[in-house]
């Protein structure tokens, strides 16, 4: 069956991003690539940046990610960001997934062959034992010979404002100085491009910054990008003629003869609903609005005078005039949440 719809990944895109941020921290990666990889693929992404010389390991949000890694066999450590169960802990260990720990009675119930990594909740107040009860944890385990890892995360290191993401950043380095030498990380993608390399941090978790999006503040000169372009075909063309209207609730009205083309993509595959009125996308080298409302699984489009034909290709958001942060801000939300919409009716497909 023909794809209605293609993420088209770039491999190099992607490799320069990591390149970039691997010299910026002075560290090796390790590549968060939870919720699909923040909707690029996860076996697409995983398998090109494993070939990356920078790159450390995978973190994931859910067993379920991890278990889907360990099933590719690439070779690169895997750390598991949020609590298993208790069910899930020797299955989990057993992989060779590392795994997180955040007490005592946690680290008691680790197997002799599990790998943790100590999560320190030092201000996001999310997860993480308190900076005071870590270091009995991470003695714990390091007596155990488990301990790998220790790791936190910054709140506000995206913000112009760095005061808190400092503090928390003393909080942290607290822990370390009480504990055996071991990798540590805190800075995400904002804190690498804010602090550049933070001595003793042997790694780094580089999340939306290793897909292209640098923070608004640091994004003029980053040199980070984008990794998808998002592209869907042309289902059916037609004529809407003056006074007639497109799509639910007549929200657009033909005032002219004006040529309709319906693109196979809507807001089940992601693209947010609440750019109804605002939307464009690249067809035939033009950039078009998008008529009506958005519906569930299609968008219409004005293509007066571009001889556009059903199979044709319409641009949603790439690495060229339309970017995945315009498609945000017309639906009035964040990159975050546009890329992991990316529903599973979207082929990906890793390129260069």
């Amino acid at each position: 069956m023909q794809a209605r719809a293609q993420a088209l990944i770039s491999e190099s895109a992607l490799s320069s991003n990591l390149s970039l941020l691997a010299r910026r921290s002075g560290a090796r990666l390790l590549l968060p690539v939870k919720a699909n990889a923040y909707g690029h693929g996860l076996a697409e992404v995983a398998r090109a940046a494993a070939r990356h010389p920078d790159l450390w390991g995978f973190a994931v949000a859910v067993p379920q990610e991890a278990a889907a890694l360990a099933a590719l066999d690439l070779g690169r450590p895997v750390l598991l960001l949020t609590p298993p169960t208790p069910q899930e802990v020797g299955p989990l260990a057993d992989l060779g997934v590392r795994l997180p720990v955040a007490s005592l009675a946690e680290a008691g119930a680790l197997p002799a062959h599990a790998r943790a990594h100590l999560k320190v909740d030092t201000g996001m107040n999310r997860l993480g034992a308190r900076p005071e009860d870590a270091v009995p944890i991470g003695l714990r385990l390091a007596e155990r010979g488990l301990l790998e890892g220790v790791y936190t995360h910054f709140a506000s290191a995206d913000e112009p404002d760095l005061t808190f993401a400092r503090q928390q950043l003393a909080r942290f380095r607290e822990v370390l100085a009480a504990l055996p030498p071991v990798l540590a990380h805190a800075a995400n993608g904002g804190g690498i491009l804010s602090f550049g390399a933070l001595t003793g941090l042997g790694l780094a978790r580089p999340g939306l910054a290793s897909y292209g999006f640098a923070p608004a503040h640091l994004r003029a000169g980053s040199g980070l990008r984008p990794v998808m372009t998002l592209r869907a075909r042309v289902t059916h063309v037609h004529t809407a003629y003056p006074g007639e209207s497109v799509s639910y609730g007549g929200l657009w009205r033909a005032t002219s003869e004006t040529a309709v083309a319906t693109v196979g993509l809507g807001y089940a595959d992601g693209y947010p609903r609440g750019a109804t009125g605002q939307a464009e996308v690249l067809v035939g080298g033009e950039r078009r609005p998008v008529l009506g409302r958005i519906c569930m699984d299609q968008l219409m489009v004005d293509v007066t005078g571009l001889g556009v034909r059903v199979g044709d290709w319409a641009e949603v958001w790439g690495r060229g005039e339309i970017s995945v942060s315009d498609v945000a801000a017309w639906g009035g939300t964040v990159e975050y949440e546009v890329l992991t919409g990316v529903g599973p009716r979207v082929e990906r497909r890793l390129e260069d």
